[in-house]
């Protein structure tokens, strides 16, 4: 979704600090958190979860940390999925989650399951150029940019659906390289490439520009006179 979870190509927000010899955990309740979220995929899987994370309210998503952030999403589907109730939370003297919007979007994402690859390794494909209301792992910064199969890793659940109860709809993923100028501009290194996985339906195939067309046609044309 376009929210403020979808960082990716934003800046502003300073620079990172890189922390020496960093711990796995800081304390004791990031610990319990991180086994708290596993065990309760059995009420909810991880795209659930990841639009709970997409949808807390931007100004308490800048100021948490980042378990403190998965704290606040496994509220969220708790209390969703009727687990927990806001009363509860309240009398434990929790602060409850304010959800910045419905778990659903308005009209439920469709898909189907593609067992047989559309694309190869090879192939040139462009991401598409969507807005999608609800969750998604097509980040906003490759959107519409030119890219190249560079290959299959299978087929797993599609997140788009998977999120909102309209079934996993499996579908292959593909590792895709974006040259960073295509992402960045002229500004970014020329050798330089990004790898993304992206499911099928994120993708179509790049049509052939006029000059490529062109030469084909140049080709057969020859072949044809010379046979």
């Amino acid at each position: 979704m376009n929210g403020i979870h979808d960082m990716g190509g934003m800046d502003g927000f300073g620079p990172v600090v890189r922390e020496e010899n960093e711990p796995v955990f800081h304390s004791d309740w990031e610990r319990r958190i991180f086994a708290l979220t596993l065990l309760c995929q059995r009420a909810a899987n991880i795209d659930e979860f990841r639009h709970a994370i997409e949808r807390i309210a931007p100004p308490r998503y800048l100021n948490a940390s980042y378990y403190e952030r998965w704290l606040e999403a496994l509220l969220i589907v708790l209390m969703e999925k009727g687990v927990l109730t806001r009363e509860e939370l309240e009398a434990c003297g929790a602060q409850p989650p304010l959800p910045a919007q419905p778990p659903n979007p308005p009209q439920a994402p469709t898909a189907v399951t593609r067992p047989r690859a559309r694309f190869r390794p090879g192939d040139r494909v462009v991401a598409r150029n969507i807005n999608p209301p609800g969750h998604t792992r097509l980040a906003r910064y490759v959107r519409g940019r030119h890219g190249v199969i560079l290959r299959n890793w299978g087929v797993f659940p599609f997140p788009d659906t998977n999120a909102h109860g309209a079934g996993p709809c499996a579908q292959h993923v593909y590792c895709v390289a974006f040259r960073a100028r295509e992402l960045w501009g002229a500004g970014a290194p020329a050798r330089d490439t990004v790898h993304i996985d992206l499911w099928e339906d994120y993708l179509d195939a790049r049509p052939a520009s006029p000059n490529a067309a062109q030469r084909k046609a140049n080709t057969a044309s020859v072949r044809a006179r010379t046979r």
